[in-house]
């Protein structure tokens, strides 16, 4: 059997569709399918024709003919078995036969031919095997797709993590206004080389004032003296900004589409999260007022919680910094309370007396002579604090979509303080949505804002506290399933320390003469979601 062409054509002879198996020239196709519908007569019970050279057997479908054109040499027995199992195969892949149907799944239909004939030879598949074949998804396929998406979701990763790390050094440096010109190149106040600007405590507040290095300082080239105001590009940060933008450019050469970096337009719902918790953040430290013995308490959350239920990451670290500003309060030793979190590790400064703070829980220098920097932050005490335990969760968010079975989803979102002792100050939960889709909102508590161009629903509720610990929300939303909605990004900021690090007094070396002096506590989220 020799198979020259399979057609579908209409009853006056129009092709409507046509696969070649055999090499001749499209001329010589167009006259064949040309000639077949002037070999028709009527009243006959055929279901083949012949002339001279080629053999034409067809099978009546509807308002169609399915045509196979063979050479008169094949065996008409095969050649009805083939044309019944192409029959089939037009059914399958066409809902009516007609000829819109036809042209509309015709690469289907092309598939599923070559799969029958190859080469002009009939194979040996039957009807599931065809749907099989044409339908195979390729491994080799799935597995390029899967790794390229790891890389461009790690890629989008240490991009995230670059820019975050690269925003939080730039609101420290505006929070202490830039260091002036006459402390360029060195530090000022007597600093040796094991004191703590050379330190091994890394954070990113504590101590960084005093390791901040300055590379890019505009002057007035006119006057010689006048220093123009610095601006938001001016001050660039240990080199980091440079690896920062190297990477940034990388991936722009990737085709990859990059956000602003600046701390003021952020992008995405965890960049809007962030950058409300930073904004607060900012806001509460500046309602301070320093006295020249000045404490700052930092406690930074990372939570990563299932959206099923339990704690997948948990971790609270923290940082305490101290800041002298008059000379005479130098020499100072430092008493906390011993009522922090169970479970928290500690760890002080190497210059500080590690003797003093275990027996006391005390912060002096090892040296009591000796006197901290001056106008510096000097982190002292660092801590960390790692929990699978749902207990230490300070707040919980409970997302429930479910199928309305209209091909949408209604949304449940229900929050529950669970560390009753904190106060949470600007809430901010950003919920991700369908591409083009605007949520129905039903009822909320607070106040909520849907962003078309993030597709993103961001909730915020102003204070979370012992009085106002639960709320919840309901919307719904078309065109969307269940897994649309997450991970969900929470934000907040609280005056609490959540690991109950707090100084009970501040006292000279010397006469243990009471000191006066001023703290602030933060709580912030660097990473908190349900995924």
């Amino acid at each position: 059997m020799v198979l020259i062409a399979a057609a579908v054509c209409t009853k006056n002879g129009k092709v409507i569709l046509s696969r070649q198996f055999v090499e001749m020239t499209k001329a010589r196709i167009e006259g064949l399918l040309a000639a077949f519908p002037k070999l028709m007569t009527a009243g006959k019970q055929h279901t083949y024709v012949e002339t001279d050279s080629v053999r034409y057997v067809y099978q009546p479908m509807e308002k169609l003919y399915m045509l196979l054109i063979t050479t008169k040499a094949s065996n008409i027995l095969e050649d009805l078995e083939t044309l019944r199992l192409f029959s089939k195969v037009i059914p399958e892949y066409s809902h009516s036969l007609d000829e819109k149907e036809i042209v509309e799944n015709a690469f289907n239909l092309i598939f599923a031919f070559d799969e029958i004939v190859a080469l002009g030879y009939r194979e040996s598949v039957n009807l599931a095997q065809i749907k099989t074949f044409v339908e195979m998804d390729s491994h080799e396929e799935k597995v390029y797709q899967a790794v390229r998406q790891t890389q461009e979701r790690e890629a989008r990763q240490k991009m995230r993590e670059k820019a975050k790390e690269l925003q939080r050094q730039r609101m420290e440096a505006s929070k202490r206004g830039g260091p002036s010109l006459g402390s360029i190149g060195g530090r000022s106040g007597g600093f040796s080389s094991d004191s703590f600007g050379s330190s091994g405590v890394s954070s990113s507040s504590g101590g960084s004032s005093a390791t901040i290095g300055i590379t890019s300082i505009d002057v007035d080239t006119k006057s010689k003296t006048a220093v123009k105001p610095t601006s938001r590009n001016a001050l660039k940060l240990g080199g980091k900004s440079k690896d920062v933008d190297s990477f940034v450019d990388q991936l722009k050469s990737e085709g990859e589409k990059i956000a602003n970096l600046a701390p003021a337009a952020p992008t995405g719902g965890s960049s809007a999260a962030a950058s409300a918790s930073a904004a607060a953040k900012a806001a509460i430290s500046a309602d301070i007022h320093k006295e020249s013995v000045h404490l700052k308490i930092e406690d930074k959350l990372v939570v990563r919680l299932g959206r099923d239920g339990g704690v997948q990451q948990f971790e609270n670290s923290g940082l305490l910094t101290l800041r002298i500003t008059d000379e005479a309060y130098g020499r100072i030793l430092l008493k906390l309370s011993p009522n922090h979190t169970q479970g928290l590790q500690l760890q002080t400064h190497p210059n500080v007396d590690k003797e003093l703070f275990k027996s006391r829980t005390t912060i002096g220098l090892k040296n009591l002579g000796k006197p901290f920097p001056l106008n510096t932050d000097v982190g002292v005490l660092k801590w960390r604090f790692v929990s699978q335990d749902e207990s230490a969760i300070p707040l919980t968010i409970n997302c429930w979509p479910s199928d309305n079975g209209e091909g949408g989803c209604d949304v449940n979102i229900e929050y529950e303080l669970e560390a009753q002792q904190l106060e949470l100050q600007d809430v901010a939960i950003v919920i991700p949505l369908p591409m083009n889709v605007q949520p129905s909102v039903a009822e909320y508590d607070g106040t909520y804002n849907y962003d078309s161009r993030k597709h993103v629903l961001q909730w915020h509720i102003p204070i979370i506290d012992a009085a106002n610990k639960s709320g919840s929300m309901e919307f719904s939303c078309s065109a969307s399933i269940p897994g649309d909605f997450f991970p969900l990004q929470v934000s907040f900021v609280s005056k609490t320390p959540y690991a109950g690090v707090v100084a009970q007094d501040v006292v000279q070396v010397d006469s243990e003469t009471a000191v006066k002096y001023s703290s602030e506590s933060i709580l912030f989220v660097e990473k908190y979601e349900i995924v």
